[in-house]
């Protein structure tokens, strides 16, 4: 729904004896006649109400349209020029949407007007020669999807008719009219959310693999650096440092590198934990440095991990699911990155 005060600028004119404001956004303001009662619909601020048959926005019967075209684009030329509503939606009565034109005008200049013509009789020049021959293949219309609408959303749905014009594309599924007037209107998409989510260390983001994910730590994280970011996330990862912590330990740096470009960084690490049968019977992480001599630390699990710096932040995304042998890893590994 647009709102009423959604505008830029008001112009002031008189029609039809008629002293009116207008804004930029299609709303008319009727002034109360010099010396008499106000009317119902004077004083308000209105877009009109729709005339069914027509499918125009009016106030008291008169057409909004001609209302706005006068007051930003002044008298019409001559009695016979009409109002052309380049989009084709009669309700989108702003006056970027507003010309006036001739009847003839109105087919030849306006596209899509043009290419509504087109198709229904063959050609334009077919129905300037005779008009009433064709007068009952054009059905009434539905104007169901006119409505008034922001600037942005004038400008999409512009484009989009424009486009269909130019595109001397054969209308499929259905009538002409079924394709304009039954259409939904284009909307702007919602914006993409990003595919990650705040890890539990500031700066730190990690890419979502599965909707029941849960926040970790990368405690080298830089927190303050000068430069190229992923340069000093570089520096503080040096052979140990501990690099990724979750409930069972963590996960320590074996070596890093960065791609061609320098805009990925690649860390290979290995756990710094094991998984020991505890004497209830039940496997529990312990820490390497907690282990004693009888237990072994062979085939230590590990992991490659992609890095990349979006929207201010350090983003993390594995690049494996599952166990991977070392020899594979460092085979991912080495085609990723380069000598330094």
């Amino acid at each position: 729904m647009v709102d009423l005060k959604d505008f830029k600028q008001e112009s002031e004119c008189i029609y039809k004896s008629e002293r009116y404001c207008v804004r930029d956004n299609g709303a008319v303001f009727r002034y109360p006649l010099d010396g008499k009662r106000p009317r119902p619909t004077d004083n308000n601020w209105t877009f009109g109400k729709l005339n069914n048959k027509t499918g125009y926005l009016e106030i008291a019967s008169v057409r909004i349209h001609r209302i706005v075209a006068t007051a930003f684009h002044s008298e019409p030329p001559t009695k016979e020029h009409v109002v052309d509503h380049i989009d084709t939606n009669k309700q989108n009565n702003r006056p970027g949407n507003l010309r006036w034109v001739t009847r003839l005008e109105n087919i030849l200049l306006n596209p899509i007007t043009a290419r509504r013509i087109e198709i229904i009789c063959g050609s334009v020049e077919a129905f300037l020669a005779n008009p009433s021959k064709f007068r009952d293949k054009f059905a009434d219309p539905n104007y169901e999807w006119m409505c008034t609408v922001s600037a942005k959303e004038a400008q999409i749905s512009l484009e989009r008719m424009l486009s269909w014009a130019n595109s001397y594309k054969p209308l499929k599924g259905g009538s002409l009219g079924e394709w304009i007037f039954n259409r939904e209107m284009a909307e702007t998409p919602p914006p993409v959310q990003p595919n990650y989510m705040m890890s539990k260390t500031p700066n730190a983001a990690q890419r979502i693999i599965f909707l029941n994910d849960k926040p970790n730590e990368f405690p080298s994280t830089p927190q303050v650096f000068d430069g190229d970011p992923l340069t000093a996330y570089f520096d503080s990862l040096i052979a140990g440092a501990p690099f990724f912590r979750n409930h069972n330990g963590e996960y320590i740096v074996v070596k890093r590198g960065f791609s061609k470009d320098k805009k990925t960084l690649y860390v290979m690490t290995k756990a710094a934990y094991v998984w020991i049968e505890d004497k209830d019977g039940e496997h529990v992480p312990v820490p390497i440095d907690e282990l004693t001599e009888e237990d072994s630390v062979e085939d230590l699990p590990h992991s490659l991990t992609e890095v990349t710096y979006e929207d201010g932040l350090f983003v993390h995304a594995k690049m494996e699911l599952g166990f991977h042998p070392i020899e594979e890893l460092e085979e991912l590994y080495n085609s990723y990155t380069q000598e330094l």
